[in-house]
């Protein structure tokens, strides 16, 4: 049996983790939990206090938090594989995308759409109309990024990408926008969406799903009453 258990919550950001493991080439055993209906099951949220997903366990331990499982198993299980070294001149620009991703895209953009979600005339409130500038400003920052760039440190695909990912494609189920102002995030997409690896961890992790891998979101999962 593989040492390595990766639980997760259908249509979530814990798609990344067994895309992650794909990536690398290791073994894992892959758990899959149905929403129920539209929220995590209690068997899922018992297996950690933050009762979130993603949640990976190595033997004893058990991790939450997506970007902690992410450096957990790049540096555990591959040699450090997806992580830019110190030396290497894009070490900055790897950081930066790497934190980046959980602390200012994905909610930037949970935060921006479930006001539009919401129903809120945004135009009566400043602060709700700058949270939804700025959700989209970050967006188009990775557009921009990309454009001399195959991927978000560079040349190579590397962790900050498998984090990053999922706010451009299946979270978009939650908060729908469209990506037709971002050309290069649209060719990152498809570039990402032709790795070996990610389409056999998604046919694994969602096999009834069809991906958000459009320009226009897909229908949404719920709407506001």
């Amino acid at each position: 049996m593989p040492p390595l258990t990766v639980h997760h919550l259908q249509v979530s950001q814990s798609e990344r983790i067994p895309w992650l493991c794909e990536e690398l080439g290791i073994e894992y055993e892959l758990k899959l939990y149905k929403r129920s209906p539209m929220l995590a099951p209690p068997e899922y949220k018992a297996l950690h206090p933050a009762g979130s997903a993603p949640t990976i366990q190595d033997g004893e331990l058990t991790l939450a938090e997506s970007a902690a499982c992410v450096e957990y198993i790049c540096h555990k299980f591959g040699n450090g594989k997806l992580f830019v070294k110190p030396s290497a001149p894009n070490y900055a620009d790897f950081l930066y995308w790497f934190h980046s991703a959980n602390g200012t895209l994905q909610p930037g953009l949970s935060r921006g759409n479930m006001i539009k979600l919401s129903g809120i005339d945004v135009t009566k409130n400043q602060i709700l109309t700058l949270f939804q500038e700025r959700a989209m400003a970050t967006v188009k920052m990775v557009d921009t990024r990309l454009k001399d760039n195959d991927y978000l440190a560079g040349d190579e695909l590397t962790a900050a990408d498998i984090l990053s990912m999922w706010s451009f494609t299946d979270m978009r189920f939650w908060y729908p926008y469209s990506l037709e102002e971002y050309p290069n995030i649209q060719r990152y997409i498809k570039r990402i969406s032709q790795r070996e690896a990610y389409k056999k961890a998604m046919s694994k992790a969602e096999p009834d799903l069809k991906l958000a891998l459009d320009i226009e979101p897909p229908k949404p999962f719920f709407a506001p009453s």
